[in-house]
């Protein structure tokens, strides 16, 4: 199929947008669209999806490092966790080959649950403040959290693409319950861009990244998270953590049907 075309690009525009806006949707939406609407091999998808998400990504982290809603120390924190186990994750793909569909489908259905119970949690945020287990947990302890969360991210990221947004968001949003959602998009999308890049790399030595079709989404997705991001800092936040709850609530039930 000729990806060099005005629907391939497109389809990365829609999706970059969703990204900047809410940091959900480079690998939860985008992976599924090409298998689901192109007919890009399983293993393909995967690969080429982690660079179009690392790439747009680091458009994103432009836009919302000058509004100033990326917290990097947080975004360091993950990526402790996530890139080395990106690392070996790769290191054991490359000696164990197994197949990555088969993989990717074990953890799909746990993490669709995660995600809609993530979902709920946004919706009834301010009735869970209360209990909120990391309220009394000081900052070594949330700092552990945070690291520990990465390395998980960095395994699910690698075998299946997703995870560097949805699961992101959904734990900053648990372990960092007074932070504005603007800024938990913004710090996750911090993270995403070294992980996605380390991820998607060791998926190129495997051969499994199309390089035209990445092109074809990028010269779309670029614009598109730029000016998503642009509008997360514009939108309310009491209209941001609902637009949030519902891509986790799309992503989570696809995840769970599939």
């Amino acid at each position: 199929m000729d990806w060099l075309n005005p629907l391939t690009s497109l389809s990365g525009f829609v999706v970059g947008v969703i990204v900047g806006l809410t940091g959900i949707g480079g690998g939860s939406l985008m992976t599924p669209l090409l298998v689901l609407a192109f007919g890009v091999a399983p293993a393909t998808a995967v690969g080429t999806d982690l660079l179009y998400a690392a790439i747009t990504k680091a458009g994103g982290i432009y836009v919302h490092d000058r509004q100033g809603t990326v917290d990097y120390r947080i975004a360091g924190w993950l990526a402790l966790g996530s890139v080395p186990l990106a690392l070996a994750t790769t290191i054991a793909l490359h000696l164990i080959a197994p197949a990555p569909e088969t993989l990717a489908a074990a953890i799909k259905g746990t993490l669709g649950v995660a995600l809609l119970l993530t979902a709920a949690a946004i919706i009834f945020r301010a009735r869970l403040a209360a209990v909120s287990p990391v309220a009394g947990w000081s900052e070594r302890r949330i700092a552990a959290a945070t690291v520990i969360t990465g390395a998980v991210i960095g395994v699910l990221v690698t075998l299946s693409s997703i995870g560097a947004g949805a699961v992101g968001v959904a734990a900053l949003i648990f372990l960092y319950p007074g932070r504005p959602a603007v800024q938990i998009v913004g710090t996750d999308i911090a993270h995403a861009v070294p992980l996605t890049l380390v991820a998607g790399l060791g998926h190129a030595t495997l051969g499994t990244v199309d390089l035209t079709l990445l092109a074809a989404l990028l010269i779309g997705s670029i614009p598109g998270v730029m000016l998503g991001s642009r509008l997360s800092s514009k939108v309310p936040e009491q209209v941001l953590r609902p637009v949030l709850a519902g891509m986790l609530i799309l992503v989570g039930a696809k995840l769970v049907a599939s």
